[in-house]
């Protein structure tokens, strides 16, 4: 009989549970059913690669190998100019990342200390303020309202774009180490030239906007990577790899002399590439020299 009993509660509480959910109002059953789309992460984005790539974002230099004083057997300091429109050059203007703006970018969020072109021995460094004001320019320019009819002073911002930075300075020390008999040469800085216009967009002379210290850059240039014609775009090659090896092209426009004067003060055209060659060999062949066979 008990048994019976229970049979029949579950059969009668089977009954009614479709009846208890029809029972419901509709629009509690809507607002259970709706679900909230949560914004994606930012580990959820699209990436543009087969990989996320952070091998290079955790490269670290190397220390310079000490030199003693006495070691330095020779040395002569050159100047060179680095030209982005030779072939050889185009990464330093790569439009996805240029190497003047990794450099504006830098000095502009105080990143990278840069120094004035008063000189080239990085005796004044210069603020951020230095720096903004430097890489932009403020102008006052008259604007017409169509609605009014009135003519209105209208203060606008324009930066340098970096596709106007075509040539790079480069100051260099080339020695000799009689510890190790080699030949050495270190950079020292690098200074972006800019073209100084007159008014009606004729150019007039370059100047330099700012000297870097190219070994308190040496850390930012090993993270960033540098795009390497040949069609090889997972090529790990940094800004530092570049300038160690010495994978760009470029041509001497002074050395160190007695009269700190320039090549181009005293020759001109197809002289001044010559000379610049003269130098390059002189180098090479002092080294060349000190060898006996």
């Amino acid at each position: 009989m008990q048994n019976f009993l229970k049979w029949t509660s579950l059969c009668l509480f089977m009954a009614t549970m479709p009846l208890a959910i029809m029972a419901q109002d509709p629009e509690e059953i809507e607002v259970e059913e709706q679900t909230e789309v949560s914004e994606p992460m930012s580990g959820d984005m699209p990436i543009d690669d087969v990989v996320k790539k952070e091998v290079m974002a955790q490269r670290r230099v190397l220390a310079y190998q000490p030199i003693r004083e006495s070691d330095i057997f020779w040395e002569k300091r050159v100047w060179r100019i680095v030209d982005v429109r030779e072939k050889m050059n185009l990464p330093f203007s790569y439009p996805e990342a240029p190497f003047f703006k990794m450099l504006s970018d830098a000095a502009t969020k105080g990143e990278l200390p840069v120094y004035s072109t008063e000189d080239d021995k990085f005796t004044k460094r210069l603020s951020t303020n230095d720096v903004l004001g430097m890489l932009s320019k403020t102008d006052t320019v008259m604007t017409f309202d169509p609605e009014t009819y009135e003519e209105k002073v209208q203060i606008v911002r324009n930066d340098i774009n970096w596709e106007d930075v075509k040539r790079f300075r480069i100051k260099e020390i080339w020695f000799f180490d009689k510890e190790t008999s080699t030949m050495n040469v270190r950079v020292m800085g690098i200074a972006p030239l800019i073209d100084v216009k007159d008014e009606q967009g004729n150019f007039r002379f370059e100047r330099p906007l700012f000297w870097v210290y190219y070994p308190q850059a040496r850390e930012m240039f090993a993270r960033q990577r540098v795009f390497t014609p040949g069609g090889n775009t997972n090529a790990s090659i940094s800004w530092e790899d570049l300038f160690e090896m010495r994978q760009f092209a470029s041509y001497i426009y002074k050395e160190s002399n007695v009269y700190d004067r320039k090549l181009e003060e005293y020759l001109t055209g197809v002289d001044l590439l010559m000379e610049s060659e003269k130098i390059k060999n002189e180098i090479f062949n002092f080294e060349h020299d000190l060898w006996q066979y």
